[in-house]
C-alpha cells in the first residue's frame, strides 16, 4: 500500500489501477477541496481494495471500473458485503452507460467520468456526502 494522506473525519479509500489518478484524488483531498476526509488506503485493483476495506472499514470509496485482478463492479459487491453503509463514488473513463448503471445497481452511489477537473471531483464528493 502507498503512503496515505491525513486530514479529516470521514475515511476514504481510493481504488484505481493508475497511480496518477490515485495521487490526483489524494491531492484534491490534501488541498482541502473535499473537507473532513482522511485517505486511509490506496488500492491498485479490486482485490487489494477488499483487503484494505476489511482492515480500514472506509466510510467513502472512489472506484475505478476497469482494473486487473478484480474489476470495479465485482469489487463494489464485495465492499458492500464487508461494509454495507460505505458510500462508493465510481470514477471511470468508461463511456459505456450500461457498465456505469450496473455499478450503480450493485451498490455504487455516484459516478464521475474521467477526465475530471478538481472542481468536478469535489462537487461529486459533496453531492455524495449530502453537502450540496
Amino acid at each position: 500500500m502507498e503512503s496515505v494522506v491525513q486530514s479529516g473525519s470521514l475515511s476514504l479509500m481510493i481504488v484505481d489501477d493508475s497511480s496518477i489518478i490515485r495521487q490526483r484524488i489524494a491531492r484534491v483531498v490534501e488541498m482541502g477541496l473535499i473537507p473532513d476526509i482522511t485517505v486511509v488506503g490506496l488500492a491498485r485493483n479490486g482485490k487489494e481494495a477488499v483487503q484494505i476495506c476489511k482492515q480500514q472499514m472506509p466510510d467513502v470509496v472512489t472506484m475505478d471500473l476497469t482494473m486487473p485482478e478484480m474489476d470495479g463492479v465485482a469489487c463494489i459487491e464485495h465492499l458492500i458485503k464487508v461494509k454495507p453503509d460505505t458510500q462508493i463514488l465510481v470514477i471511470s473513463a468508461l463511456k459505456d452507460k450500461a457498465t456505469a448503471l450496473e455499478a450503480l445497481h450493485r451498490g455504487a452511489n455516484g459516478f464521475v467520468c474521467k477526465p475530471f477537473t478538481d472542481k468536478q471531483l469535489a462537487n461529486a464528493f459533496n453531492e455524495l456526502l449530502g453537502r450540496l
